[in-house]
Formats: structure tokens, sequence, C-alpha cells
């Protein structure tokens, strides 16, 4: 399988492809790779005549030191992991300095409201570091088509319209959630969920769904006040906090309107673990 640990290296890897005009798919990862994932690369390898997936984890997205440290990093499983997949699956894992080209940090972008809303509220400077990150990749990987699950919902928004921004010639492709069987969305942090975490995470897909069915016959302020209630009784899971949005402008929503679509928005802590999760409504 090739692994591309500098920017010259993949285009040089690349450069067969290019030539012949194939399509190049490209999955962004942070590694600590999950069946999420292989549903990401999986349909990247039927849409694509070639297939990238990115290994870094981005210091410029964290806003919590200590979060960026306990990350965790199985790089060898994650080799080992694509390789079962597809042994042809191009590997890019470029040391920061060699992806930032120099000074590791973030540009300032102007994403507008929808970076002003939930994720953006609780995580200041994050999307800066979101944005920065997939430009730096997007230039380098030159993606005819790029996937991300819908798990990061607003993150999806903030990429397309980084696109827009940056006047990049990138298909941005939304994939559906990848859950586990007790609705548990897979997620990298899970790893660091104890047993007893595990047990108690699927909550969060238990809440997001009853809002779905509360949404026929409630208004949206009974629905997270009853959310909010749920969290607060809860013994495990500590609520930080559950919107509910237009899929458009990620505006937290207090009337519903008929033609607009909403989703439901949630973030929760299982001890230091955060976890997010999100919910189409109609």
């Amino acid at each position: 399988m090739p692994l591309c640990t500098s920017t010259s290296d993949l285009t040089q890897t690349l450069a067969p492809w290019r030539k012949q005009g194939g399509k190049i798919g490209f999955v962004p990862t942070m590694g600590a790779l999950h069946d999420g994932h292989g549903s990401l690369v999986t349909r990247a390898l039927s849409e694509n005549d070639c297939v990238v997936v990115s290994i870094f984890v981005n210091p410029t997205q964290f806003n919590n030191a200590a979060d960026l440290e306990k990350y965790p990093r199985p790089f060898e499983q994650d080799l080992t992991f694509l390789n079962a997949i597809d042994p042809k699956i191009v590997v890019y894992a470029p040391e920061a300095t060699d992806l930032y080209r120099g000074e590791v940090v973030s540009k300032s972008y102007r994403f507008g409201a929808i970076a002003s809303e939930m994720e953006g509220r609780h995580r200041p400077g994050h999307f800066d570091g979101v944005g920065t990150v997939l430009n730096l990749l997007f230039r380098a990987v030159e993606p005819t088509n790029a996937y991300f699950g819908e798990k990061d919902f607003q993150q999806l928004q903030i990429v397309r319209k980084l696109v827009e921004l940056e006047n990049l010639p990138v298909n941005i492709i939304g994939c559906t959630i990848h859950r586990a069987e007790d609705g548990l969305a897979m997620s990298s942090r899970n790893r660091r969920l104890t047993p007893e975490q595990l047990a108690a995470a699927p909550f969060i897909y238990k809440t997001l769904k009853k809002a779905q069915e509360d949404f026929k016959h409630k208004s949206i302020p009974a629905i997270v006040r009853e959310a909010e209630a749920a969290f607060a009784a809860h013994p495990i899971l500590e609520l930080e906090y559950f919107e509910i949005a237009g899929i458009h402008n990620l505006k937290t929503a207090y009337r519903k309107h008929p033609s607009n679509t909403y989703r439901a928005f949630l973030a929760a802590f299982a001890g230091e673990v955060r976890l997010i999760d999100n919910m189409g409504l109609n």
C-alpha cells in the first residue's frame, strides 16, 4: 500500500493518475479509523479511479490541549485497516511542518453565521483550524471528490463554504452517519470511553430518535426542554447543548416553518470525552 509522508511524495505517487485523467477520491481523517471511515473509503473506491486517505491529527482545530494530547493515534492499526479494504489505497500521512509549510497556525476565515452556532460557539477557533487544514489537504491532494460523514454535519457545511471561498475544484460529498447496532455514531473518540460510558453513550441516539418522533406533534421548545431534562437526570452523560436548527443556515430554531428542513444537534460529555451527534427531523 503506497504510504506518502510528504507532499512531494504524494505528488509523485499521484502523477500517473493525473496523467491518465483519472478521478481521485479523497477521505481526510485524523486516524483511529473505524467502520464509519471504512464506509467513506468504500464509497470513494466505488466512485473514483484512485483513492487517497489522509491520516493527520491537526493541532490547530483543538481548543483543548489535553484533548489533542489524548487523541488516539494507532497508526499501524490504521494502515492494516486500510490495507484490508484495498491495498491500492494511497495513504497520506504528512508531518505538520510539511503540510503547513512552516509555522503551524490557522488562517482566519469568514464562514458567516454557520460558524458561530453550536460547535463554533462552544469551541472558539475550531472551524478556522478545520478550514486551514482542509484547504492545505485539498491543495496537496487535488481530489475530484472528497467524502465527509454527516456526523459532523456543521463541519460538512463549513467545508462546502470553504470550497466556495477558496474557489477549489473539488466536489464535496456528504455521507450518511455510520452507527453501531445500538445506534451510537461511530467516532474515534469512542475508543477513549470506559465500558460503563460506552454502555451509556447510546442514550444520545435514543434522545435524537425521540426528538425525531416528537417533532411530528410537539413544539421545538418542548422537545428541547424534554431532552435537557432527560440528560439532567442521566447518571453518566452531561449535556453540553441540544439544539434544533435549519440545515441551511444552522441557526437555532424556535418555531417550525413548513418550507424548512430541520436537524437536532447534540453534544455531551462522558467523563472527559466529548461526543457529538445529529439527526434529521423532517
